[in-house]
């Protein structure tokens, strides 16, 4: 029987290939939905896909969108955190549910700003130790908060979901 997603990741133009190559492994592993919001910086080709390390893909469940507001639109009623270094509450502070929405920006740019002004409430980080350190790679990031999305909502290593 097929366990239900939990969790739901969102790349917001991502451009890095094996970023989002690591990140779609890291959804195949924890049955996670994987949004990718265009525009991309590479090419969802079978080969661009295998040289970014995306072997796990055909175990992924993923969509593509052509912008933020198409993704938005088809998910009207659901909760979307915003990951950005331009806010000061810490991911640990976010109660996290099923089904939730992570949200990431591109590797060099991050979340438009305008989106994180719509969004500020939502907006959350990872701290950082060294102010020198400006951020962490996105499938780095994407790990760290995921895990602790699917810790809070009860879902450990040990542990693997079920479904209802």
């Amino acid at each position: 029987m097929p366990v239900t997603p939990l969790l739901q990741v969102v790349l917001v133009e991502p451009e890095i290939p094996p970023n989002t190559g690591a990140i779609a492994r890291l959804c195949a592993a924890t049955n996670t939905v994987l949004h990718l919001v265009e525009p991309l910086g590479f090419k969802l080709d079978d080969r661009a896909m295998k040289r970014a390390g995306m072997d796990y893909w055909q175990q992924v469940t993923w969509h593509t969108w052509p912008n933020w507001n198409t993704l938005r639109e088809a998910h009207p009623s659901a909760r979307f955190h915003f990951l950005t270094t331009k806010t000061s509450r810490p991911y640990t502070q976010a109660r996290f549910a099923p089904h939730d929405f992570l949200v990431f920006g591109r590797e060099t740019k991050g979340l438009p700003e305008s989106l994180l002004r719509e969004n500020e409430a939502a907006c959350l980080t990872i701290p950082m130790a060294n102010p020198a350190v400006r951020s962490l790679n996105l499938a780095t990031a994407t790990a760290i908060v995921m895990f602790e999305a699917l810790r809070q909502i009860g879902i450990t290593a040990s542990q693997p979901p079920t479904c209802p």
